[in-house]
């Protein structure tokens, strides 16, 4: 799994490094993402109520500004994990690599543009919530949407994870279901307001396993020459 000598130096690091990396930073948006956008956001933030809404939020304006921070740290927790993966999936095709992880740095873009969204709607936040509620439900929606192009970033690493021959089998059909969670929601959500349903919150295992795969493969390293294309 050695690079070319001539590759550019943010490539020249060994698979098992970058597992560790990608997988260190996908545990660590595990952990972040609840705690700014389940514990403060969803619970502060009720679009049929600006006025509860604004009352929420000013009493925790402290908490409101953590989470968009936190929110902010995982967009850039992105990045690194779209490098990550790309090293430790490079071997079976560099240019679907590539594109699966510049899949992910425009998500994080479009994400970190949705959380400027939360920082202006705490700039113009009023006691009736109205002018703050247009910047709030603009960061959810831009979110979704967003979320659609994350859903195809995974769609590439589970089909890179079937053609790799060093990444299981079972991951990859993991990965390839947590895909559809997201681009069905993000479609639903996008072209329907009254949809509703959620199926990337059972989808979404496939995540899970591919921390725990990074982490392992990372202590571990990788037991054979991955087939290259």
């Amino acid at each position: 799994m050695n690079t070319k000598e001539n590759a550019p130096s943010f490539t020249n690091v060994s698979p098992r490094t970058a597992a560790i990396i990608a997988g260190t930073g996908l545990l660590l948006m595990a952990i972040l993402s609840p705690i700014a956008y389940l514990n403060t956001f969803q619970k502060l933030v009720k679009f049929d109520d600006p006025a509860l809404t604004a009352q929420n939020i000013l009493n925790s304006i402290g908490a409101f500004r953590t989470a968009i921070l936190l929110l902010f740290a995982v967009a850039l927790l992105d990045v690194l994990v779209a490098w990550g993966l790309y090293i430790v999936l490079m071997p079976v095709n560099k240019n679907l690599s590539a594109l699966a992880a510049w899949l992910r740095v425009i998500y994080s873009g479009i994400f970190i543009y949705a959380i400027s969204k939360l920082y202006v709607a705490l700039q113009v936040i009023t006691a009736d919530g109205k002018q703050a509620m247009t910047f709030l439900k603009a960061f959810q929606s831009i979110w979704d949407m967003g979320l659609i192009l994350f859903g195809f970033h995974l769609l590439l690493l589970g089909y890179l994870s079937f053609k790799s021959g060093y990444v299981p089998k079972w991951l990859g059909f993991f990965l390839l279901l947590a895909a559809l969670g997201y681009i069905v929601d993000g479609l639903g959500k996008t072209l329907s307001p009254t949809y509703n349903l959620s199926i990337s919150q059972f989808t979404f295992i496939g995540e899970v396993f591919l921390i725990f795969w990074l982490l392992w493969r990372g202590i571990k390293g990788f037991g054979k020459e991955p087939k290259t294309s």
